[in-house]
């Protein structure tokens, strides 16, 4: 049987990167998937019509989870859609790396809106529908332990939500629902493409550093989130894992 036969899950940001990937392996174990994205219909839709195709179920809802009452819409058309809620992927994302000189006060309202606050506003709104057995998993970032210059706006906002999943696990424990993190180390998608870092010396130097020898995929990181979501994680919760080939 399937790991994930009758479970529903929310994951933002997916319509690229990290979050499809997650999102189509979560489907292919059986769960229905609610694909968020901010801006990219086109992208959310190609992943919903890849997981149907494959003989899945998924829709794919517009939301900025930055936002409380688009949030709230988010996980309310989850339940219309599927009448109830097992999983919460809270990818949704934003990085911008920049020196201490060039960090603005934009930026950082930016990136703590989404990196942060999103974490928060999106739990809040699925903590009310979640039961016994229920997972929360948040993508973090192995830059909390590797610390690379120019980014502590960024950094930051993956502390916060190191520290978030320490405080929820605790919180939404009494009632049987797991919070764990994934601390990715540098994942080869679209954004790390746009940015320029594919390629780029930093990037080989990366790899360079990296005890397994490659840069990681978003598979790599679905199947974690899968076993998280998973029964076979049920003993788990207010992990950190680090899913970076080694790289420390």
């Amino acid at each position: 049987m399937s790991k994930l036969a009758d479970k529903v899950a929310i994951v933002t940001g997916a319509s690229k990167g990290i979050g499809a990937g997650i999102a189509k392996s979560l489907a292919a174990e059986g769960a229905a998937v609610v694909v968020n994205y901010a801006s990219s219909k086109a992208g959310a839709d190609a992943v919903v019509k890849d997981i149907t195709d494959a003989g899945g179920k998924a829709i794919a809802v517009q939301a900025d989870v930055a936002k409380a009452d688009q949030a709230q819409a988010l996980v309310d058309a989850a339940i219309k859609e599927f009448g109830r809620l097992d999983v919460l992927v809270n990818n949704s994302g934003v990085y911008e790396f920049a020196s201490l000189d060039a960090t603005t006060e934009e930026l950082y309202r930016r990136t703590f809106d989404v990196n942060v606050l999103g974490v928060l506003l999106t739990t809040q709104a699925a903590a009310k529908h979640l039961g016994e057995g229920a997972s929360v998993i948040n993508i973090s970032s192995a830059v909390t332990s590797l610390f690379p210059a120019e980014s502590a706006v960024y950094t930051g906002t993956k502390g916060a939500v190191d520290a978030i999943t320490g405080v929820l696990a605790n919180e939404l424990g009494p009632r049987k629902i797991r919070v764990n993190a994934i601390n990715p180390g540098v994942v080869e998608t679209e954004g790390t493409h746009a940015a320029g870092f594919v390629g780029s010396e930093f990037f080989d130097a990366i790899i360079g550093q990296t005890p397994l020898g490659r840069v990681g995929y978003p598979d790599d990181i679905a199947s974690i989130a899968v076993f998280l979501a998973s029964d076979d994680a049920r003993w788990l919760t207010g992990e950190k894992l680090t899913a970076s080939g080694g790289l420390r």
